[in-house]
């Protein structure tokens, strides 16, 4: 199999293509990335020597770019992550968040149905969904109620793909994760950025009384997931892929807090982001029954782990922090693309 993955530099999309090369030994991958601020090269450096990877740098927003790549690769299946995520962004300057999760998505669309492509997996997210009240859980037919210009970027994005399907019979399959976390995860996200304040001794920063509830679930089972629906999914079907744990921000805090040996002290209360969801919450019992997928990393363990990793990485911290990672273009693919460029 030849996949395209879009976003393949950034948290989700690296760990996507690190695991497929790792398990799938038959499967050639394309990474697709703009490099924006959390597209980061540094995320894929475990593949930048392996003979089945190709990083190419572009923009989903940029429809000639797009088609050219589409429909010039000979892919089985695009696996669709790129997308502006950070809420707060979205709040600040919704834009962004519009051009590249709604008009972008788009342009890939039209690429791939022109293509022909095989298979077509929109990546998308819990927060669609918006609050859920206790006890309930949404499944896939839950109403959508995106609260944030993210969220409802994503809601139309989803929509717009599975309008492919009925009109164009394009075979696309729409994923829903709950809230990720893991390894090369960008510092802006609660779990990152709080770690990387514990290890300095900064103040963690947390969102009013910090009793809004999450659904962990730890990057590579999300990325078993994601390949569970490319190989077994239904077209046209939408899958939750839950974490089955759900936490407040707050008790999250407190537990990598006594990993890292942080003192509590450190948490500062600040004042709420507008239109704060409350309570995210998913049934994965969809996905379980039709492709066999369900989560197999504990929270206790995958946050070991993820401490673990950025106590060991605290360089990588600091060059996303600084902006320096950036430079990892030039110095190690640039070249590379003029060597392309001068072949043809």
């Amino acid at each position: 199999m030849k996949l395209l993955v879009t976003g393949g530099a950034g948290f989700i999309g690296s760990a996507f293509v690190r695991y497929v090369l790792a398990n799938r030994p038959d499967t050639v991958v394309v990474t697709l990335d703009a490099l924006t601020y959390a597209g980061n090269l540094e995320n894929l450096a475990a593949v930048r020597e392996n003979p089945r990877h190709e990083f190419v740098r572009g923009d989903i927003r940029d429809e000639k770019a797009v088609n050219e790549i589409v429909n010039g690769g000979g892919f089985d299946a695009v696996v669709h992550f790129a997308a502006e995520s950070h809420v707060d962004r979205s709040i600040l300057s919704p834009d962004a968040a519009i051009d590249t999760n709604v008009r972008g998505t788009a342009r890939l669309l039209d690429a791939a149905r022109t293509a022909r492509i095989g298979r077509f997996v929109h990546v998308s997210t819990d927060e669609v969904y918006g609050d859920i009240d206790e006890p309930f859980e949404a499944d896939e037919s839950f109403p959508l109620k995106p609260s944030s210009p993210y969220a409802a970027s994503k809601a139309a994005s989803d929509l717009l793909a599975l309008a492919y399907v009925r009109t164009y019979h394009l075979p696309v399959i729409v994923t829903r994760a709950s809230n990720n976390y893991g390894p090369y995860q960008f510092p802006e996200k609660l779990i990152p950025l709080m770690i990387s304040n514990a290890l300095e001794g900064s103040p963690l920063p947390i969102y009013g009384d910090g009793l809004q509830v999450r659904d962990w679930l730890y990057v590579d089972d999300h990325c078993r997931a994601i390949l569970a629906v490319l190989e077994r999914g239904t077209i046209g079907e939408v899958y939750n892929i839950a974490g089955a744990c759900h936490l407040p921000n707050i008790e999250v805090v407190q537990q990598l807090l006594k990993i890292v040996g942080a003192s509590e002290t450190l948490i500062t209360r600040v004042t709420d982001r507008p239109g704060h969801d409350r309570r995210y919450a998913l049934l994965g019992d969809k996905i379980a029954r039709e492709t066999g997928f369900v989560p197999e990393v504990q929270f206790e363990d995958g946050l070991a782990r993820t401490v673990k990793w950025y106590q060991e990485n605290a360089g990588w911290t600091a060059r996303v922090r600084s902006g320096v990672y950036r430079d990892y273009y030039e110095q190690n693919y640039a070249w590379r693309t003029e060597d392309a460029e001068g072949r043809r």
